[in-house]
């Protein structure tokens, strides 16, 4: 990778990710309590989500003022430079919550309103995942690459579920009538950990509805750049409606399925 400003944000997602996590690893007071809800009362923010992104912001602005922020937890602001940086400081809040391992601090770098860096950091797992785009996807600096693709019904695919209960009835029987038809559905409660899984080959597919771009912004990128497909509808990116990541043979039977299933709607 050659561009200098692909190097420069690169290594400032990084360290701006790697300092989030350690601040959440080392930082979770014991008596962790829930500091807000969202979109209902399981739904929850903690201080901890609130103080990440706090730290990134700020990072982020001491070292490139003139960047836009979209952050979970509120930052939005508008650049002047082209570059906005998608934020989610705490991606499986409900894990962290429960001191569950699977948990994340996913930042990625538009460019004019394309992607071209993601960064995911896991500290639980000793892992941090990136990619800039057309350069490749590593973990702890092993280049990443998807599993070949199995038949439909020997896949291995994850998923998650939305915090509204309608919704997640809806999800719910998607995944009942969708799993005679694969080898197995895993449910982690981390989207950018789902999709850089799909990136490290540790599974076949990810499919979800209601994700947020912070929850997707990064991953989706590894995930590519891994030799993903990654899309919603059959047609459309990944968004909202639907997000589905897999490995090529196993994305589009997968999207299929998902579309007639009506896993787009509530």
């Amino acid at each position: 990778m050659t561009d200098p400003l692909l190097v420069e944000l690169l290594e400032l997602a990084r360290t701006a990710a790697a300092r989030a996590g350690a601040l959440l690893r080392d930082g979770r007071p014991a008596d962790l309590g829930v500091a807000a809800t969202k979109s209902s009362p399981i739904d929850v923010v903690t201080e901890m989500d609130i103080a990440a992104e706090k730290l990134i912001t700020g990072y982020l602005s001491e070292h490139r003022p003139q960047d836009g922020f979209l952050g979970e937890e509120g930052a939005s602001r508008e650049g002047t430079s082209g570059v906005r940086w998608v934020i989610d400081p705490l991606d499986g809040t409900v894990n962290y919550l429960y001191s569950l391992p699977t948990w994340a601090v996913s930042i990625a770098a538009e460019l004019d309103g394309e992607r071209v860096v993601g960064v995911v950091e896991a500290p639980m797992r000793g892992e941090t995942f990136h990619a800039v785009r057309g350069g490749g996807a590593y973990v702890n600096g092993t280049a990443l690459r998807v599993r070949p693709a199995p038949p439909l019904d020997q896949a291995l695919v994850s998923t998650g579920f939305n915090y509204v209960a309608t919704v997640r009835t809806h999800q719910a029987d998607v995944a009942q009538q969708l799993i005679p038809r694969l080898r197995d559905i895993r449910r982690g409660g981390s989207a950018a950990i789902d999709l850089c899984d799909v990136a490290a080959g540790r599974l076949d597919g990810y499919y979800e509805r209601g994700l947020h771009p912070w929850d997707l912004a990064a991953g989706d990128l590894i995930a590519r750049e891994a030799g993903a497909l990654t899309g919603g509808r059959p047609g459309l990116p990944a968004d909202g409606d639907l997000t589905v990541a897999a490995s090529p043979g196993v994305f589009e039977p997968l999207q299929a399925i998902l579309e007639q299933l009506g896993a787009w709607h509530d």
